[in-house]
């Protein structure tokens, strides 16, 4: 039962009567604030953090510019959110379930997608793991434990506390956690989920990447409360605010949102204060709805140089080393993407699998009657990049890749 006391005049709150802190470990120069104590991060770590946060701000470049060319259809950036999106994953045990929204794809360079798997996705290829079902940066691994993303916004969150409820079942110590934005929040299903996890007390950490923006919509015009963290109040769930261009306090924040939710079975709302430097995806022009100059004074706080400059601090990290790092990275990801987009797309036969162990007869007509179109009209569509003969189905090494790592 929940704890009440008696009043004997109205007293009505609105919650102005506090405001949730923010949690800060690291200075933009690099340096710690006063009084403040680093998480325990050991330099390999610290560098594999670091070399995920530029894996994905070099793979960001190189794909709007792609996109831009005519190369790709879609594409979203990470670009400004890398500390929160890596920094919390890499609080995680690597077994821990991730379901995305859909601007993190930092999460998965961390946990050692490749540029060849990112490009397979992007192109829809005949290794892409979704067969080419989904639109670009749509990602999924089941072996690295990352949800297929799904486009609808607030899907995921709901479908996490019913994941980590069955985590908590199983009884083998790991947990879920869920990004999303602040727009994503004022969707239902956020509500549901939070009140769902708090009931029923499953291991799920749910972290909002508050931006400051929905699309174009700007967090003034979303919520009159201080964020999205006093929500986890009327849940009675664990909270906290951090920053989340501070790699270090990220890491922190959520290592000790794991504790408690594996080893108490409670669910963590994570509110991480971040600004998202890109455009919302390659079909928006954020000159529309904010300043330049508000701009340029975030990309002051860019969470990247403010790592680097704590790793050049300690002497784990050097100009050159960057430099190399730069160069050989950009390099790899316009190799990939050329060899991403030279392979054919997905066998016309996977249009039907994974769908039924045996295919039904209505898809089988539905999939001869698209043959039929394709030999009629055969100039409407790439020469060779699809098979007609029935008995083929896609080739061996793509079949194989789908079954090791495509999307749980």
């Amino acid at each position: 039962m929940t704890t009440t006391y008696d009043v004997h005049s109205p007293t009505f709150m609105t919650g102005d009567e506090f405001q949730i802190p923010t949690f800060r470990l690291l200075q933009q120069d690099g340096t710690l604030f006063d009084g403040a104590e680093a998480p325990e991060l050991d330099k390999e770590k610290a560098l594999r953090i670091y070399r995920a946060m530029l894996v994905t701000r070099v793979l960001d470049e190189r794909m709007l510019a792609a996109q831009r060319q005519g190369r790709l259809s879609f594409y979203m950036q990470c670009t400004g959110e890398e500390a929160a999106v890596i920094g919390a994953t890499a609080a995680l045990d690597d077994g821990d379930m991730i379901m995305a929204q859909y601007r993190e794809q930092g999460a998965l360079a961390y946990r050692g997608f490749t540029y060849d798997e990112f490009m397979n996705q992007l192109f829809g290829n005949e290794l892409d793991y979704g067969k080419g079902r989904q639109m670009p940066i749509h990602y999924g691994s089941r072996k690295l434990h990352y949800m297929t993303i799904s486009s609808p916004l607030a899907t995921q969150i709901p479908q996490a506390t019913g994941y980590a409820y069955g985590q908590k079942l199983a009884g083998e110590g790991h947990c879920t956690i869920t990004f999303f934005g602040e727009g994503a929040a004022s969707e239902g299903d956020f509500h549901a989920a939070l009140n769902m996890a708090s009931v029923h007390k499953v291991p799920v950490i749910f972290f909002c990447r508050n931006n400051g923006y929905a699309i174009s919509t700007p967090a003034t015009e979303q919520f009159a409360a201080d964020g999205i963290a006093p929500r986890a109040f009327g849940y009675r769930m664990h909270v906290i605010r951090v920053d989340g261009n501070d790699i270090l306090a990220v890491y922190r924040a959520t290592q000790e949102a794991r504790a408690i939710a594996v080893e108490q079975n409670e669910p963590v709302l994570i509110e991480a204060m971040t600004y998202r430097l890109a455009a919302h995806s390659s079909s928006d022009d954020p000159s529309g709805y904010r300043s330049r100059k508000e701009e340029e004074a975030w990309r002051e706080k860019d969470p990247i140089l403010r790592m680097q400059r704590w790793l050049f601090d300690r002497e784990w990290w050097s100009e050159e080393e960057e430099k190399d790092l730069q160069e050989s990275l950009r390099r790899e990801v316009l190799e990939t993407m050329k060899r991403a987009e030279k392979r054919p797309p997905p066998p016309l036969e996977s249009l039907v699998t994974d769908v039924y162990a045996d295919v039904t007869p209505a898809l089988q007509r539905q999939l001869d009657a698209l043959k039929t179109h394709i030999r009629k009209y055969p100039d409407a569509y790439p020469k060779g990049a699809r098979s007609l003969d029935p008995d083929v189905s896609a080739s061996s090494d793509a079949v194989k890749a789908s079954d090791d790592q495509e999307g749980a």
